[in-house]
């Protein structure tokens, strides 16, 4: 794994951390994201990127040095949030009924491996866990929750992503004012009934004029 240049972001980044939240991806990273759009292939990505950052907090924890424990934190509070990623990224997926089968089985067997490391993490502690246990506690949880999601049935998944995405609708609309729904009605009525604008078929890679 790559992890000099991502240990260098890490360590010059380090003082701002103190003060305000940083990207959870890196430069190079969220230009590696833009250029893959196909879902199955951007899980594969995060996947990659999270296994880094394990790799990264285990790196830190080998070197007994000052200062580490907020290395470590702001290494697995980005893994958490590249793990809220993948799953962002499978349920928008589903909702557009893209089958993410390939993706969703590299995300399985991924995060069963990362578990473990992450578990392994936990039952060592070190001197200055209390600084990182909770950033590791939530780790673990959203690891385990992915998990379950990624063992999930891909169908069954896309009917419990829209089944969701149902009471949140009628929960919103429940909020609104008689006018307010009715507005919204006729706009949803107005762009159902719109008709779609297809581009131009285009030989150009994306970004090139």
């Amino acid at each position: 794994m790559k992890l000099l240049p991502l240990l260098c972001s890490l360590l010059v980044l380090a003082p701002a951390a103190l003060e305000a939240q940083r990207d959870f991806l890196t430069a190079d990273e969220a230009d590696q994201v833009r250029e893959v759009q196909e879902p199955n292939a951007r899980l594969k990505l995060y996947v990659k990127f999270a296994r880094q950052r394990i790799a990264l907090a285990e790196n830190f924890l080998s070197k007994d040095k000052a200062g580490r424990s907020a290395m470590i934190h702001e290494t697995l509070d980005e893994y958490s949030k590249i793990i809220e990623a993948i799953d962002t990224v499978s349920d928008d997926a589903l909702r557009r009924h893209v089958d993410i089968t390939e993706g969703t089985k590299a995300v399985a067997e991924a995060e069963k491996e990362m578990l473990t490391r992450l578990r392994k993490i936990q039952s060592n502690k070190t001197r200055d866990f209390s600084r990182y246990e909770n950033a590791l506690s939530n780790a673990i949880e959203n690891t385990s929750v992915s998990a379950e999601l990624a063992e999930t049935d891909v169908k069954e998944r896309g009917h419990d992503v829209e089944a969701k995405d149902a009471r949140e609708r009628k929960a919103a609309e429940a909020m609104m004012t008689p006018s307010e729904l009715a507005a919204k009605k006729e706009q949803e009525k107005k762009a159902a009934a719109a008709p779609q604008k297809r581009k131009p078929p285009t030989l150009k890679r994306k970004g090139e004029k």
